[in-house]
């Protein structure tokens, strides 16, 4: 049976600040609203109008620009990377011009967040492009995430956790569903790990990953997600059949294409799809098994993913091995549809 669509997003006790809903447009249509999700990895944009009581794409647009490429070692933002994301930022920029969106949002996530020279980037594509970008803090992009995702949640199960394995850090967000009430659901608790699929990748190499190489990245996560769940207590939920698991990201949306055996990507059959357990570490044994070339040939994976992926398929195995529920809820969204609803209320049609 297919999870309940409804809009909501999770209360907490103090909720984190959130910046007012960006003003106008100058000459835009109050019914076409933008929303632009830059990470440590992707530079993707929706523009979207408003339907009934949500709202349709009507453009998109997503590049691997690795803005965070170097990052960990230098604690800058390199010229190459930063030039790079500008050239798609200048895309971005010209597809909201010619749509007369009202509204527009630009967020910035993990690499921006620990760049020294953040600010001077900022200006770079403000100077360059028009763009005003908005570095958000991890509390917040947890709470896009989980608003963007949220119609994909079944309520009747008492609990839920969300995950998202970005560029530059996973983050994780533990909801009490309310019984199947929307208004009583709630973000019990949250974290931002430092650990993402480029991250990870630049310590420990992704052309040629071996399995030892492989379980070091499973074990190091292991190590970080312990933490959360001895907080939480979240293992012993998932050990009564009380909670589900939702993954937003191109790590699970990829294992999802791989496991479908699709022969190109395909929204429409990955978002909202299930993937058992058993599937993902067969996907992920089957990926590692391969050459770069071999992965750079896949047509889920390509070889802008194909040195990220195996990282990828790490830290999710860390995290089905810390909550073994034996499946997970394959979510191709999250920061920029969690944007929209903002703006527009509803879900995604």
């Amino acid at each position: 049976m297919a999870p309940p669509r409804q809009n909501w997003v999770p209360s907490v006790s103090q909720p984190p600040s959130f910046p007012a809903v960006p003003p106008p447009l100058r000459e835009g249509r109050a019914d076409i609203c933008a929303a632009l999700d830059l990470g440590t990895n992707n530079c993707r944009l929706l523009v979207a109008r408003r339907r009934g009581d949500g709202f349709h794409v009507i453009d998109a647009f997503s590049r691997i620009v690795r803005l965070g490429e170097g990052l960990a070692a230098s604690g800058r933002l390199s010229d190459a990377a930063m030039n790079r994301t500008i050239a798609a930022l200048r895309i971005c920029a010209a597809k909201v011009a010619r749509s007369s969106a009202g509204r527009a949002r630009y967020v910035a996530t993990e690499a921006c967040r620990r760049a020294t020279n953040c600010g001077e980037f900022v200006e770079r594509v403000r100077r360059d492009t028009g763009i005003r970008m908005e570095i958000i803090s991890s509390d917040e992009e947890v709470r896009l995430v989980v608003a963007g995702c949220a119609p994909l949640l079944d309520l009747r199960m008492p609990y839920a956790l969300v995950f998202d394995i970005g560029g530059g850090s996973t983050e994780l967000a533990w909801l009490a569903l309310g019984g199947g009430a929307p208004e009583a659901a709630a973000l019990v608790g949250f974290v931002s790990l430092p650990h993402g699929v480029v991250t990870l990748a630049d310590r420990y190499g992704g052309h040629d990953v071996s399995a030892a190489t492989y379980a070091a990245m499973v074990a190091e996560l292991r190590v970080a997600l312990a933490p959360f769940e001895a907080k939480h207590a979240i293992a012993t939920q998932a050990e009564a059949g009380r909670m589900q698991l939702l993954g937003s990201s191109g790590t699970v949306t990829t294992l999802a294409g791989v496991h479908l055996d699709l022969p190109r990507y395909d929204r429409n059959r990955v978002d909202g799809s299930v993937l058992g357990f058993d599937h993902i570490l067969g996907a992920s044994r089957r990926l590692a098994t391969l050459t770069w070339d071999e992965r750079a040939a896949h047509p889920c994976i390509g070889p802008e993913r194909a040195d990220l992926v195996l990282a990828g398929c790490a830290i999710l195995e860390a995290i089905c091995l810390a909550w073994p529920v034996g499946s997970l809820v394959v979510a191709d969204r999250g920061v920029r549809e969690g944007i929209l609803q903002g703006f527009f209320g509803g879900v995604c049609g």
